[in-house]
């Protein structure tokens, strides 16, 4: 049945119990009317002759009203489990997440609960178990233990100004991604547990309820990609970064190169 049907079904059933309403009204109006006047000069045979009058009177007209009724739900009931929500098909549907769940559901929270810590000496080890821990409140450890193992950028009196220069934008760029990835690792979190959510509420939704839960998958895909592009946008700045570095090699590689040729003229033109 198409929807033009199922309204044209609606507005039957709204048309019977109209009809119930006014049968009621008169029925009662009725009895209200005359069973006072006839109960005072009437005996007692009088009033059940009435009582059966009215008795009939409902199981007849009304009753046969009812009957509708209970046939028109019954119509609806098996339109709704048919065609609108197939029950068939929704206990197929919870039947294949459950199993699902239940074959895949361990296995795929232990590949992601996997440690893959890998370094061995004290200070790396700190600086490895901070950017893994996937916590955005640890991100201030990562400046101190990152300089445990790297080292701090030299003085002024160590390095040259270009050099301390491109020290520092290096350390500064690679924690600005060490720290986006614990951020990363955080929001995958809750993506996950979303995604349990979802499944779970899938092997029990009630029927009707899929659009709500297409709009949470919806939601959750619209997040992951934001994710991804935050990620992207910090491998584009760390590449970038490299590229930057490199030119400024050659930059003071030139300067170097000029200040010899400088050098040798002068070495030259000494008599």
């Amino acid at each position: 049945m198409t929807k033009k049907a199922f309204e044209i079904v609606a507005n039957l059933r709204s048309r019977i119990y109209k009809r119930k309403r006014w049968q009621l009204v008169v029925v009662v109006v009725f009895s209200l009317c005359f069973i006072p006047s006839r109960a005072r000069g009437a005996g007692l045979g009088d009033i059940i002759s009435l009582l059966n009058t009215i008795t009939s009177t409902i199981q007849g007209a009304i009753g046969g009203a009812l009957t509708e009724i209970q046939g028109l739900n019954s119509t609806i009931n098996n339109f709704r489990q048919q065609i609108v929500w197939p029950l068939a098909a929704i206990n197929q549907t919870r039947a294949f997440v459950s199993s699902v769940e239940a074959q895949y559901g361990s296995v795929m929270s232990g590949i992601i609960t996997i440690k893959n810590n890998s370094a061995t000496l004290v200070p790396p080890s700190q600086f490895e178990s901070v950017f893994r821990s996937g916590q955005a409140s640890s991100i201030n450890q990562v400046p101190p233990t990152y300089t445990n193992v790297y080292n701090a950028v030299p003085t002024q009196t160590q390095a040259q100004p270009l050099q301390r220069n491109m020290m520092d934008m290096d350390d500064a760029l690679a924690m600005g991604s060490l720290k986006t990835t614990m951020l990363s690792d955080q929001t995958t979190q809750g993506m996950l547990a979303m995604a349990d959510s979802i499944e779970q509420q899938s092997a029990t939704a009630a029927p009707g309820s899929g659009p709500m839960l297409s709009t949470q998958a919806q939601v959750a895909e619209l997040e992951t990609q934001a994710l991804m592009a935050k990620v992207l946008a910090s491998e584009l700045r760390a590449e970038a970064a490299k590229l930057a570095h490199q030119n400024a090699w050659f930059k003071q590689s030139s300067a170097s190169v000029q200040n010899l040729q400088n050098q040798m003229q002068q070495v030259l033109s000494q008599p």
